[in-house]
């Protein structure tokens, strides 16, 4: 049987890029997958086609791809399945609807887009273009919780920070400029969300949004340095549950670098609670504590060639340090995984996290924000398309 092959195009060529592109091109049997393939046939750079190439070069895509030195042209390429899009989230409104006009599948960056009411259209836009739309913001190993290892849950922690001192970044970079829709709640904490969404909300048979409690600081250009958010979420039995989630790029989940410092999640339950150490967006060590003192650990690390293939993703954090090891890929594969599994089945969403829960988890943000009074330029704000930026 013939394996399902998607075609991908990458609209622009960041870091974020680069490392999504070395993962997608690793062989899927590598991570025990046999029946799909991914393929990049096309990038492109909004500066120049050279940097596209150059991009395409680096990572080491086929020669037959195609470099563009514009969004519009990529969208026009007939061979192009999908496009992963790796802009700012300032950008991704306007980059989103682009795609989606010309009838291309998408796969986004989170955040979706700066707020709530863009992504109301997008999800619109895909609806009547009856394509594929998904967020690159997905979780396994929700198969504990729903199993009720831990008994009912009734709360959730989840952190994600990463210390990168803010004044030692230029005023334009993506993490503190207003103009990009900086700040961490967008960048980082959206992370954390999404654990207490996918423990607290998609676990339920009939969920409700939650109620919102917020506080932040702000950076001296108005964007947010550190968030901290609480969830209330209704149940119709077992009581409310509650979710904390909070980010800073003050502070780190884990400053040593060796877990010292904890869990980065924590899951609890009536039975015990489940552990995840940091990287909340990459986990590789999850625990179990039980309440009758059994303790069920499990190490998941990440797939690809291996030790002595002389293969690196090549995936750096804020602070310039080197996450993944020799033959280690960065996890990004298995977004695409499920964006190939859904194409091939039919779907137009991922079974992992809907859209509308995406949705969600920006109205909550867009609380976050009003309660902070954390605002962005118009022009990153609107719902017209399309416009300059």
């Amino acid at each position: 049987m013939a394996k399902f092959q998607l075609r991908w195009g990458i609209l622009a060529t960041g870091g974020i890029a680069e490392t999504f592109g070395r993962d997608i091109l690793l062989n899927p049997v590598t991570r025990g997958i046999h029946d799909i393939e991914h393929v990049i046939v096309a990038a492109a750079a909004s500066s120049s086609q050279s940097r596209a190439r150059t991009f395409l070069d680096k990572i080491g895509a086929p020669s037959s791809a195609v470099a563009y030195g514009s969004y519009q042209e990529l969208t026009q390429n007939p061979d192009v399945d999908i496009i992963y899009i790796s802009t700012p989230h300032s950008h991704h409104y306007q980059h989103c609807m682009l795609c989606l006009e010309a009838g291309k599948n998408v796969l986004c960056e989170k955040a979706f887009t700066t707020n709530a009411e863009q992504l109301k259209l997008v999800i619109r836009k895909a609806r009547e273009k009856k394509v594929f739309l998904m967020e690159a913001v997905a979780l396994e190993g929700m198969d504990k919780i729903n199993s009720g290892v831990i008994g009912t849950v009734y709360r959730t922690f989840a952190d994600l920070s990463m210390l990168s001192t803010p004044e030692s970044l230029p005023d334009t970079h993506r993490l503190v400029s207003p103009k990009l829709a900086g700040g961490v709640l967008l960048d980082t904490g959206i992370y954390a969300l999404t654990w207490i969404f996918q423990t607290l909300f998609t676990t339920q048979e009939n969920p409700a949004p939650p109620t919102v409690l917020s506080t932040l600081r702000k950076y001296r250009l108005g964007t947010d340095e550190q968030v901290a958010v609480l969830l209330t979420f209704p149940r119709e039995v077992d009581g409310d549950a509650h979710g904390i989630a909070t980010a800073s790029v003050r502070t780190s989940t884990d400053p040593d670098g060796r877990g010292t410092a904890g869990p980065a999640v924590r899951i609890q339950g009536s039975k015990g609670e489940i552990q995840v150490t940091h990287p909340a967006f990459r986990p590789t060590h999850t625990k179990i504590i039980f309440t009758d003192g059994k303790v069920e650990e499990k190490e998941w690390p990440q797939p690809g060639p291996g030790l002595g293939s002389g293969w690196y993703n090549g995936f750096r954090n804020e602070a310039g340090g080197v996450l993944n090891q020799e033959g280690e890929g960065h996890g990004m594969f298995w977004e695409a995984d499920e964006c190939a599994f859904a194409l091939r089945d039919g779907r137009k969403e991922s079974q992992h996290q809907s859209l509308a829960e995406s949705l969600l988890v920006m109205q909550v943000m867009d609380q976050v924000r009003a309660q902070n009074n954390i605002l962005f330029p118009d022009e990153i704000e609107t719902t017209d398309y399309p416009i300059a930026i």
